[in-house]
């Protein structure tokens, strides 16, 4: 028998020679090493100059502060460790009077309910929250899984769309985001960020699709208000500038979240695919997400945690790709619950995400054939173990 602790899943994927990241990754380059951009973001970190970084954001936050508006800056937030460690960094150390507005994908965890709102009264800043009903969410989250291989659609589009209404509803220009893109994702490095802050940034991004796309017989487009991008000219006579801490402060998930653990009363849970427990601690339908990402790339977010550990040196790479592969092939207990919201059945989605797949591996490397086949595999070797 062939000893294959500690290879990847799929062996005949590129993956990158320092971590666990396959060539599926969404805008993946390898430079002539075989080394990933997250690699060599995390590379170019150590090598950055934060102190003057720091005095960058400064500089920005007093300007903001010196225009005297009702609030200084909008904080977008979930509840989530980045938001809470965002509130601290910009009320308590520099002083920034905030807005907080939530985008509310109405599938909190318990959890996810007690870390927002405790948070909130930590740092006491006033709030605005929007829920949409819970029908049109479960009517987007099926067409989300046709449109973009994914459950969230109104998650990754509301997060963007609705601090930019409160942004122009309430005259407030500076939004500040948390993790930077360059920190994790793959698609660019500190040094050469993927693009910069605009109107469109997060439907690029994450959404994908624009409201008007996910316009259907069961949906219609007067719904989807919340969604709606604030014209290019209410952009523009605002002035919208948004950034990301992390492109000025230096990242770390790890002692962040024990920060605000230890100091704030920031809670933990479990959390479906992943060995984590503190990433999308918030929702109930994370696992969902990050199962429909490992059936459409190979890949989950097992792999995304254990490729962060590897350059962070808690990890061999041998040791994450075990891990890696334990957390991502996992069903999601909530994979039941979306499929009943949805109408779909197991079948069904199963057919949806081979589609994405073959689009994903249009080029070949990962076909439905070889995707089963490592998958029952690896699953037959788990049950003998």
């Amino acid at each position: 028998m062939i000893n294959t602790y500690g290879q990847p899943l799929f062996p005949d994927l590129k993956y990158c020679a320092r971590c666990c990241m396959p060539e599926t990754n969404e805008g993946m380059q390898f430079d002539e090493m075989g080394i990933c951009q997250a690699c060599q973001s995390s590379e170019q970190k150590i090598r950055i100059n934060w102190v003057e970084r720091e005095k960058e954001l400064r500089k920005i936050l007093d300007y903001y502060k010196s225009l005297n508006n009702e609030y200084d800056c909008i904080i977008p937030i979930s509840g989530g460790k980045d938001s809470t460690f965002q509130l601290h960094v910009l009320t308590k150390v520099y002083g920034m009077r905030a807005l907080a507005v939530t985008f509310s994908h109405t599938w909190f965890t318990e959890t996810g309910k007690y870390n927002l709102q405790n948070c909130l009264e930590k740092f006491d800043v006033d709030h605005i929250m929007f829920s949409p009903s819970r029908s049109l969410v479960s009517r987007l989250a099926r067409q989300s899984l046709f449109k973009i291989g994914d459950a969230c659609w109104h998650c990754h589009s509301g997060v963007g769309a609705f601090p930019m209404q409160t942004a122009v509803r309430y005259g407030i220009p500076l939004l500040i985001w948390g993790e930077s893109i360059a920190e994790s994702s793959g698609r660019a490095t500190h040094r050469n960020p993927v693009r910069k802050f605009d109107r469109d940034y997060f439907t690029k991004v994450s959404a994908k699709r624009y409201p008007e796309e996910m316009v259907n017989d069961e949906i219609s487009l007067r719904e989807m208000a919340c969604f709606k991008l604030p014209s290019v000219e209410d952009i523009e006579k605002l002035g919208a500038v948004g950034i990301h801490l992390g492109d000025f402060v230096f990242w770390d998930d790890e002692r962040q979240m024990e920060f605000v653990r230890d100091v704030y009363g920031w809670r933990e849970d479990k959390v479906e695919g992943t060995y984590k427990n503190y990433k999308s601690v918030e929702c109930r339908m994370a696992g969902v997400h990050d199962y429909t990402k490992f059936l459409k790339r190979g890949f989950g977010r097992g792999t995304d945690h254990a490729s962060q550990d590897v350059r962070a040196g808690l990890l061999t790479r041998e040791e994450a790709f075990e891990l890696a592969k334990q957390a991502d092939t996992e069903r999601p207990p909530a994979l039941d619950w979306y499929l009943e919201i949805t109408g779909f059945s197991e079948d069904e989605f199963n057919t949806v995400m081979r589609q994405h797949r073959a689009q994903v591996t249009a080029g070949g490397g990962l076909t439905d054939a070889a995707f089963s086949d490592a998958v029952q595999a690896y699953r037959a070797a788990q049950v003998k173990a």
